[in-house]
């Protein structure tokens, strides 16, 4: 009987039969409330109408038309809707399928346009699991273990993780930049520094937002240097902290974004954005793919930027994740277990540590799972995975926000319970 890896850790027993909008419903019969939405995918909800009209039609047009072969009216479409929401100067885009293989793109033409080798990512960052992508990434390392050697030329600098230093955020700041300095002038010369990347809100990191003065600071230095800035948009972008771009709470315009995850409210499709002027500076079939573009996704794109704009749920997810935050920290005032919430619009992060300010894993799983049993999904992230992230979907209304509120105080309290239970 074949079956599936045993490497793939279910966060949840739940076998879904159907799903509409927040909820999903069980083959047990069941009914959950959605935090997770695929994590991050799902941004107008499971199966909206429009988008599912849209995949619909073009599924009985054409499913696969390779878009280096013959092009197709969808993706022609969604570049345009594109230039409706991505900064006035990245007017050029590559498609891919996943996340880490656009951020593979992204790498290749940083270095590609500067002929340089070394590309300086974040501690805590997330940006994939193939080898390139998972060489950046130090969000734990199960994403990177066992199968070197990784891909050269990556050096990790600090990230301005206030909280688990103990720090403000403008201290946290002056840190990370004064030891990004110090790697320019003492491991990758900034004559050999092809790019920066890094999370405007670090996913698997621990839902830690980029503090705005580090973007600026970063931005500083890649126009300082001829630094090639990439921000990795994949679970921040498409509405999910409020802003239609989670770099957007600062002043800085990336040289590359990547985006991926929400854009098509499910079906697989990424992109990078430049301007026109670095993306030439790729070399020739340096760019391509299989099913990169892929026609029923981009029509699902084009239908999930729509919903998008006119259900104005960029400012739904700024007012909602403005609820869910005060119900969050006034959960955290009495539990002192909660040593942080933190986050931005939709996308908030829980982390739970011990009487003596460690990270606390069991704690915080046991509550996803303790979750379950109160008909929410949610899901755990950070490296010592002691932060609950919650995602819910952009079109989640005031009354799911105080249901998955309610369910989730009844978790963590069962959850503590149940850790005390073990302990006596």
């Amino acid at each position: 009987m074949t079956t599936l890896s045993p490497l793939l850790k279910q966060a949840t027993p739940v076998v879904v039969d159907r799903a509409l909008g927040s909820w999903i419903y069980g083959t047990d019969g069941s009914t959950y409330l959605d935090f997770t939405s695929g994590i991050g995918v799902t941004s107008t909800g499971h199966c909206h109408p429009a988008v599912v009209a849209a995949a619909r039609e073009q599924t009985g047009r054409i499913i696969h038309a390779q878009y280096t072969t013959v092009m197709h009216k969808p993706l022609l479409e969604l570049t345009q809707k594109l230039g409706d929401v991505l900064p006035a100067a990245l007017d050029s885009v590559f498609y891919a399928t996943s996340g880490s293989e656009a951020v593979e793109a992204s790498i290749r033409l940083a270095r590609m346009a500067t002929g340089r080798p070394n590309i300086i990512a974040f501690h805590g960052g997330f940006h994939g699991r193939t080898v390139a992508a998972a060489s950046l990434t130090t969000a734990g390392t199960k994403f990177r273990a066992g199968f070197s050697p990784l891909m050269g030329g990556v050096h990790i600098a600090p990230f301005p993780y206030a909280f688990r230093y103990g720090w403000d955020v403008d201290t946290a700041v002056d840190f990370a930049l004064k030891e990004l300095d110090y790697l320019l002038q003492t491991i990758s010369s900034p004559a050999d520094t092809a790019g920066f990347i890094i999370e405007p809100v670090l996913g698997d990191g621990g839902y830690l937002p980029t503090p705005p003065r580090f973007l600026e600071g970063l931005r500083e230095r890649a126009d300082r240097h001829g630094i090639v800035l990439i921000l990795d948009e994949v679970q921040a972008g498409f509405g999910r902290t409020g802003k239609f771009w989670g770099h957007q709470f600062s002043s800085i315009t990336p040289d590359i974004l990547i985006t991926a995850k929400g854009l098509a409210s499910g079906f697989p499709i990424s992109a990078i954005a430049a301007s026109s002027a670095l993306m030439s500076k790729g070399w020739a079939g340096s760019q391509g793919g299989t099913y990169g573009g892929n026609a029923v996704a981009a029509a699902a794109a084009v239908a999930t930027i729509g919903v998008v704009q006119d259900e104005n749920l960029v400012e739904n997810a700024r007012v909602r994740g403005n609820q869910l935050r005060v119900g969050l920290d006034r959960l955290a005032l009495d539990n002192a277990l909660i040593g942080d919430v933190r986050g931005l619009g939709l996308m908030q992060g829980i982390e739970f540590v011990t009487d003596a300010g460690e990270p606390n894993g069991a704690l915080a799983g046991a509550v996803q799972q303790a979750a379950v049993a109160e008909n929410l999904l949610l899901l755990t992230c950070g490296s010592a995975g002691n932060v609950i992230r919650m995602i819910p979907a952009l079109i989640v209304s005031a009354e799911e926000i105080e249901t998955g509120l309610e369910r989730f105080s009844g978790a963590l309290r069962a959850a503590q319970r149940e850790l005390v239970s073990q302990r006596a």
